[in-house]
């Protein structure tokens, strides 16, 4: 049964996901409410996971709750369901897309999933930032507005930013060295 539920739930994700890796995002959220394949706190550590290994980010974060759900058989069905619906559309677009390129209803089609998608991103940045740089237990706990705020979070943020639009380093160097101090000051 798991498997089935899994196949389901990825493939919706998989079909309505438009936007590339971080528009899974918001569905990844409304699934880690439901189910308890992962953590809702576990999903900033699966998206710098995912970032920092190859391959898609929703795959990776297909093949890590369908394996905490159901083994290697839960990974491979979450990860194939999910990647089924964009094949097949995509198949079926190409095929389509040089004879209708120029209608205005394509045209109109796509002008309106960009803001749809952008919306997506969005509420994906928001969700991150939300469990990465607020600490909404602790503010929980004490009551006080300034444990709300994770300021080494937010300042590696701050620092990475700057150092990002400063400096044409590669990203994997900018991975390694967030790693590095995040390792070193432990949060």
């Amino acid at each position: 049964m798991i498997y089935l539920l899994l196949a389901y739930e990825f493939f919706k994700i998989g079909l309505f996901a438009v936007g590339g890796g971080l528009a899974v995002l918001p569905f990844l959220t409304e699934l880690a409410n439901r189910y308890d394949w992962l953590a809702v706190e576990s999903l900033s550590d699966m998206i710098a996971i995912s970032e920092s290994t190859p391959g898609p980010i929703g795959v990776n974060m297909a093949v890590y709750a369908g394996f905490n759900a159901g083994g290697i058989l839960g990974a491979v069905i979450a990860t194939v369901a999910l990647v089924i619906p964009a094949m097949v559309i995509i198949m079926v677009i190409s095929k389509f897309l040089d004879t209708f390129k120029d209608s205005v209803l394509v045209q109109s089609t796509f002008c309106g999933l960009r803001p749809a998608v952008c919306a997506l991103i969005t509420s994906a940045f928001w969700g991150v930032c939300k469990v990465t740089l607020v600490d909404i237990n602790l503010f929980h706990e004490t009551k006080k507005l300034l444990s709300l705020v994770n300021f080494p979070a937010v300042g590696l943020f701050a620092v990475m930013f700057v150092l990002i639009k400063k400096f044409d380093w590669h990203p994997i160097s900018y991975i390694v060295a967030a790693g590095v101090v995040g390792m070193i000051f432990k949060f």
